[in-house]
């Protein structure tokens, strides 16, 4: 599995931006796919998921009410739109598949995609 991160980019305080991550390769609609990000010198902290058989949607405290993750099967492409975004939400997103949704909040996926950049002005 192959996986293309996209949509990061430079918005101010309370700004909004769309993340998406195309599969590829073995896919499966019934996969979980998540986002997580890391600060410098730190772990990759999880951010959301979305299961592949119900699509229920998973989130770390610190972005609910504010992100929200879809999923369209038919493209293989998730996406992660944040909004009111704040200086702290600045860092690296990774999006990442796996079988189960336990695993994926735990941070143990079955794959990994690169980072994109998100960087939010005060």
């Amino acid at each position: 599995v192959q996986l293309q991160a996209s949509g990061g980019g430079l918005v101010q305080a309370g700004g909004s931006l769309r993340l998406s991550c195309a599969a590829s390769g073995r896919t499966s609609s019934r996969y979980t796919i998540g986002w997580f990000r890391q600060a410098p010198g730190k772990g990759r902290e999880f951010v959301a998921a979305i299961s592949g058989s119900r699509g229920s949607t998973y989130y770390a405290d610190s972005v609910k009410g504010r992100f929200a993750i879809s999923r369209d099967n038919a493209k293989n492409t998730v996406y992660l739109q944040m909004n009111s975004l704040k200086p702290e939400d600045s860092t690296v997103y990774y999006c990442a598949v796996g079988e189960t949704v336990h695993g994926m909040i735990a941070g143990a996926p079955d794959y990994w995609g690169q980072g994109t950049l998100v960087t939010v002005s005060s």
